[in-house]
């Protein structure tokens, strides 16, 4: 899986190289090894669970589901995804006799989630320089 992972972000970074500009933005990109975005966060759904779980300390499921607006089979599998990367952490308990599965942001997943806002301010910026 981690390894699937790297030539994933391997053929991302080398994307990126392609686009002008973009592997030499100063203090950013290049400096910060973060050439390619994270394809696992970039996806919408689960950037909705990685962004709400960095400003959340804690979310339960049903918690989740209505802030992305999303189906419960849509959820659990982008969940899983994060929680297989080691960028989640769930928790199943009962409530009496109703399940109760809650998440926390892993530290791998601060770290993916702090690389890919950085990346994506360094697009911004490359882009408002462009257009400038």
């Amino acid at each position: 899986m981690v390894k699937r992972q790297a030539m994933r972000q391997e053929s991302a970074a080398r994307a990126v190289n392609d686009v002008p500009g973009l592997q030499n933005v100063a203090g950013t990109l290049a400096e910060s090894g973060a050439r390619a975005l994270d394809q696992l966060i970039h996806e919408r759904i689960r950037l909705g669970i990685v962004s709400a779980l960095a400003v959340n300390a804690v979310l339960s499921f049903t918690d989740l589901k209505q802030l992305l607006n999303t189906t419960d089979g849509n959820l659990s599998v982008h969940a899983r995804k994060l929680e297989e990367a080691g960028y989640i952490e769930c928790a199943k308990s009962f409530d009496g006799r109703v399940p109760r599965t809650e998440y926390r942001l892993a530290p791998a997943g601060r770290e993916a989630f702090e690389s890919y806002l950085d990346h994506m301010e360094a697009i911004i910026r490359a882009s408002r320089r462009a257009s400038a």
